[in-house]
């Protein structure tokens, strides 16, 4: 298959550019960085252009098979005024342009990142892709994101809504800004640590995207996350259990907000979130649980 991918220099575009030119796909992936500098092969192509703004590299949209949607500013930074806009406008700006530039006289699938953002701070109910969207800015911004992947419905497309959760791989992501604090043995819990993680393991989101995008049946929202998310808390110690390291240095959440602003209250929130039309449709997990998955990893 011909795959387009958004995003592509990001920590989960070059894991999954990286997986599906090992099976075998051809792969066009755009980027903001001038150059992709981790991925060299003869069946990928790449091109750097601001997706925000319409422009040639539309053109790679018309001749894919499966679109990935995975372009966006990171949330994990201060949040101004004005980067709230970044945030919002890379998303939904991107993902308009890339409905625009669709095919009209084929079907084609579009995956678009969506996140578990889109539910909000649900404390301990259990969120299936059913749950009604929260009211604070991540939640909007998913009701926003998904209303314009939707949109390519209207030209014939398949649309698949991933909603991510927390994805931990090797290379970036949030392992990366965790595992130097335990290691220097002041890790711990956000806050009182009761808040729910939803997580997923990077080789588990490769294998759902491939499913997904194989699945004629697949339309909608769609939970990419472990079918075991755990509290914060047990995060911090399956972490430190697996590093040999203690995990007692909690960061107080008024601190954490006092530092991050208003994403403070993002990490400060709670998503117990199942992916059920996953399981549902007979995807199988490689890692379910939490202590595989950071023994694999870290």
């Amino acid at each position: 298959m011909n795959y387009f991918i958004s995003g592509a220099t990001g920590f989960v575009g070059t894991h999954l550019c990286r997986h599906l030119l090992d099976t075998g796909h051809d792969v066009t992936g755009v980027g903001a960085r001038p150059e992709h500098r981790h991925i060299d092969h003869d069946r990928f192509h790449y091109i750097s252009a601001d997706t925000t703004e319409p422009g040639s590299w539309q053109d790679a949209v018309k001749h894919a098979d499966a679109i990935i949607n995975l372009a966006g500013r990171t949330i994990f930074n201060r949040w101004t005024t004005q980067y709230k806009i970044t945030i919002y406008d890379s998303r939904i700006l991107t993902t308009r342009n890339i409905v625009n530039a669709l095919p009209e006289d084929r079907e084609v699938v579009l995956c678009s990142t969506s996140a578990v953002g889109y539910y909000g701070n649900q404390g301990d109910n259990v969120l299936t892709e059913d749950a009604p969207a929260g009211d604070d800015f991540l939640a909007r911004l998913g009701e926003h994101w998904e209303r314009e992947a939707l949109a390519a419905e209207d030209k014939g497309a398949r649309v698949v809504l991933a909603r991510f959760g927390i994805v931990l791989g090797r290379g970036g992501g949030a392992l990366e800004k965790m595992v130097p604090a335990f290691r220097m043995m002041v890790g711990g819990p956000i806050g009182d640590g009761l808040q729910w993680f939803p997580w997923i393991h990077m080789d588990d989101v490769t294998a759902a995207v491939d499913f997904v995008v194989a699945t004629d049946s697949a339309r909608g929202p769609f939970n990419f996350c472990s079918p075991n998310p755990v509290r914060n808390l047990d995060l911090a110690r399956t972490l430190g259990d697996v590093l040999n390291r203690p995990a007692v240095m909690p960061a107080p959440a008024f601190m954490v907000r006092l530092v991050l602003g208003e994403f403070g209250n993002t990490l400060l929130a709670s998503q117990r979130v199942v992916p059920s039309r996953l399981l549902e449709s007979g995807f199988n997990f490689t890692f379910p649980d939490l202590d595989n998955a950071l023994v694999d990893l870290v």
